[in-house]
């Protein structure tokens, strides 16, 4: 059997969920090419052999990239099973239908992708849930067929860049925060890769020139007992080797006492899904954390030596002026400008299908029907000023690295065209400082 596995968009990294199940299907006897259209041209021969094509949809960005990518090869292989699987699969299973999907994975998908391929070579009636939460046996994945590291995401360190790879530790998340695509999915549970298969991955990935890895998991120390002793391991195998993860504020409060075990097997940084500094909007998010907690978490990330990225959705419907120009205050406050990826400044709540604000009823009264295009549900801010707020933000953010200007210069200017309708008695508090380090920076323009 041919198989066709495609990914559109995956924030720059070589594509785990491609080269995972490209082990599993070669291995049950399958003839598999992996194509990557973030960085290769869309391969038409290649399609037309194909008896089965399966599309990578791990975000929103690669889901709406896929739909017409979907149809092309609908119209050049209208033989071809066409599968779609990912996190981003059984959320928007019934428009991917209507594009001509046959089949939809979601949750851990190596094990079901591969019953499909085999259900397909014996003739037989596809019949597989659309979610799988099974714990599986994982096998190293077959990177060989896809792009070199060079043809992605770097990381730069002050002069020096270096070449990244990415891996996954685990999927899924045991929280169950409202906004979070993965909650649909997985309902609360993670499911780890074992360790000698992400060291596998990684030992793979090293003898092709990475000399930093990301790890994917949602969230890293869901599961410490893994985490730990993993990147100690790593650690001892490649010293010189940098490593980023991601982490929940309140887990970095939980596992304080472990955090120099990162700090000294080779963590760059620390992403860490922030939100909001207010508490009503945390609430609503279901986050797990309080300002105060996270101002706590970031003075704790320093005091451990530990680089702190954190990340927010800077525009919901429950922002208004003042909460923004708060919490760009509390960023300065905390020394933290540099530390900010510039898009961060112009994230904007998405409600994609199957989103749990969508159980609230406010958001129920906010929103506008299914938008098909953009797969969410549109919402326009009760305050007009806001949406318009948000524009100009984001043209500030586009036109960042085009004007050449520093992460405190970007700043500067956002917080001049937040501030400048406002009272001077409501403007809040600002005594920032820069702190002097190198901070790191992903490459990929989404970044």
């Amino acid at each position: 059997m041919n198989i066709v596995l495609i990914s559109t968009y995956d924030l720059g990294h070589q594509p785990f969920g491609l080269a995972s199940p490209a082990r599993w299907l070669q291995d049950a006897g399958a003839r598999v090419s992996m194509v990557d259209l973030a960085v290769r041209p869309f391969p038409p021969a290649t399609i037309a052999r194909a008896d089965l094509v399966a599309f990578y949809l791990p975000m929103h960005t690669a889901t709406k990239l896929a739909v017409p990518v979907i149809r092309r090869v609908r119209r050049l292989n209208p033989d071809a099973h066409l599968c779609a699987y990912g996190l981003y699969a059984p959320l928007n299973a019934p428009h991917l239908r209507s594009q001509g999907i046959d089949t939809i994975l979601g949750g851990e998908f190596e094990t079901p992708l591969t019953a499909l391929a085999e259900q397909l070579a014996q003739g037989k009636r596809v019949d597989l849930p659309p979610i799988s939460r099974d714990r599986q046996q994982f096998r190293p994945p077959q990177r060989d067929g896809l792009p070199p590291l060079e043809a992605y995401a770097h990381v730069q360190v002050g002069a020096e860049t270096r070449l990244a790879g990415y891996t996954e530790a685990s999927r899924g998340c045991k929280h169950t925060c409202r906004h979070c695509p993965i909650v649909p999915v997985y309902d609360g549970r993670f499911r780890i890769v074992q360790p000698e298969i992400v060291l596998a991955d990684i030992r793979n990935q090293v003898a092709a020139g990475a000399e930093h890895i990301t790890f994917g998991d949602p969230d890293f120390l869901n599961g410490p007992g893994h985490a730990l002793p993993l990147v100690r391991a790593l650690h001892a195998e490649f010293p010189d080797l940098t490593y980023d993860v991601t982490i929940k504020v309140e887990h970095l409060l939980q596992h304080a006492a472990d955090l120099p075990v990162l700090r000294d097997t080779g963590c760059l940084f620390v992403t860490s899904a922030v939100e909001s500094v207010d508490n009503r909007i945390l609430d609503r998010l279901q986050k797990g954390h309080t300002r105060a907690d996270f101002e706590t978490a970031a003075a704790l990330m320093r005091d451990r030596g530990l680089l702190l990225n954190p990340t927010f959705v800077t525009f919901t419907p429950w922002t208004d002026r003042r909460g923004y120009a708060d919490l760009l205050a509390a960023l300065d406050n905390l020394g933290l400008v540099e530390q900010i990826a510039p898009v961060q400044y112009a994230i904007r709540l998405l409600l994609p299908a199957g989103s749990k604000l969508l159980d609230l009823a406010e958001v129920q009264d906010l929103v506008k029907p299914f938008d098909e295009d953009a797969l969410v549900y549109p919402w326009d801010h009760p305050d007009p000023e806001m949406d318009e707020l948000y524009k100009q933000v984001y043209a500030l953010v586009k036109n960042h690295a085009g004007r050449g200007e520093t992460r405190r210069m970007l700043f500067e200017r956002i917080w001049q065209t937040t501030v400048a309708p406002l009272p001077p008695d409501e403007l809040p508090f600002r005594d920032g400082f820069d702190v002097d380090i190198a901070v790191p920076v992903i490459s990929e323009d989404w970044y």
